[in-house]
């Protein structure tokens, strides 16, 4: 018997150290300064929104779900600042990931009053490229779509301001700009 019992500790330790591993996999971030992944999505009306395409403007890219309670709670400092600075060679694009249906995130982003493009990242890939281990998570790329800097949990308004003055200062007098 205590052979079992011996067999079953070091089952629980093997299991444990696994899990441990496979956390510290998930959780590791993509670092500022790298070239944020590429990515297409479809937008909440079916159009196909590419981070490739705005390569020429500053873009925050924001990871949220509909039952994230800092998503909802941050969603109108986002909209403020997405307002402020819409024709400043400047996007936001929220993407909605494990939050049901388009029709349940189409009503959750009216109800926060969402203006800006929120994309359906249904199967979580682009989550994943991101290396994103809980919502909200907020990723300021440069007009070069460099990763300048990555914001963890709920972020307010004043912060985002702060964060992309300096990098819509550097964007080129030919960016387009609405």
């Amino acid at each position: 018997m205590r052979s079992w019992l011996k067999l079953a500790v070091l089952a629980l330790v093997a299991i444990a150290v696994t899990e441990l591993l496979l956390y510290r996999a998930r959780t590791v971030k993509v670092p500022a300064g790298t070239a944020a992944p590429g990515f297409t999505l479809p937008d909440t009306f079916g159009r196909q929104v590419s981070l490739e395409a705005l390569k020429c403007k500053v873009v925050a890219v924001n990871f949220w779900a509909t039952w994230c309670g800092p998503c909802r709670e941050e969603i109108p400092e986002l909209t403020q600042v997405y307002a402020e600075n819409r024709g400043k060679c400047f996007e936001m694009l929220g993407i909605a990931e494990e939050s049901g249906p388009r029709d349940e995130i189409v009503a959750t982003a009216g109800k926060l009053g969402v203006t800006y493009p929120v994309l359906l990242d249904q199967d979580g890939k682009v989550g994943d490229a991101f290396k994103i281990p809980g919502y909200p998570r907020t990723f300021l790329l440069d007009t070069s779509g460099r990763i300048r800097k990555v914001f963890a949990g709920q972020l307010d308004g004043d912060s985002l301001r702060e964060a992309l003055a300096p990098l819509l200062r550097e964007a080129p007098a030919s960016c387009p700009r609405a």
